[in-house]
């Protein structure tokens, strides 16, 4: 919400129903024209606060209570301006969604999918890292919705990595994140590799996700 092209996307969303959720930006300026000044000032506080170490995400900040419930809700009340309905699903740019005071101040919609930690076997990361995203993961399922497994579509290769994910996928909710801006990511979208990385996978609308 708030950047360039905003309206323009949700206009063309709307005209082809496609389904959307918020991607909430608590790092990025917003490039909007029609960003208020102190809409700006909020999030650009969050912005240096979040973007200091990569530790600030799982610290809350009491100082920045107002400043996170703001910046959240311009959002979702733009959604819905925009779009005509609170969004069903939601997510965050460099994954702030899941930072400390939005989950401490229950700022997402109440039982809203929301985009759950990457998913990783044992091995992946330290036993720190993995049991700090199962506490986030456990809080989230109290009050939203949450795909099984969470996966980014890189790395590509090698290929049994995009079958397991595949093999998931029979049987549970699973999520994969790609961005097509990435020109290997691009093809393999374009061009035919999606279709058979997801050959018999159901995919599932926006609103499919059970609690």
């Amino acid at each position: 919400m708030f950047m360039e092209d905003s309206e323009r996307a949700a206009a063309m969303t709307r005209e082809h129903q496609i389904d959307t959720g918020l991607h909430l930006n608590l790092t990025s300026s917003f490039s909007g024209r029609n960003c208020s000044s102190k809409l700006r000032e909020h999030q650009e506080r969050l912005a240096v606060y979040l973007l200091r170490h990569r530790l600030m995400q799982v610290m809350f900040h009491p100082r920045l209570i107002h400043e996170f419930e703001y910046v959240v809700k311009m959002q979702l009340d733009e959604f819905s301006r925009l779009y005509g309905e609170a969004p069903v699903r939601v997510d965050g740019h460099h994954h702030m969604h899941l930072c400390a005071n939005v989950m401490l101040q229950h700022l997402l919609p109440l039982d809203s999918i929301v985009r759950r930690n990457f998913s990783f076997d044992v091995g992946e990361k330290s036993l720190w890292n993995r049991a700090y995203r199962g506490c986030i993961d456990r809080m989230l399922r109290r009050r939203h919705r949450l795909a099984d497994y969470f996966f980014s579509l890189p790395p590509l290769q090698p290929e049994s990595r995009l079958k397991r994910i595949a093999m998931l996928a029979r049987d549970w909710v699973v999520e994969v994140e790609a961005h097509p801006v990435n020109q290997s990511e691009y093809q393999f979208l374009t061009e035919g590799g999606i279709f058979r990385f997801a050959e018999g996978v159901r995919v599932a609308s926006a609103g499919a996700v059970s609690r």
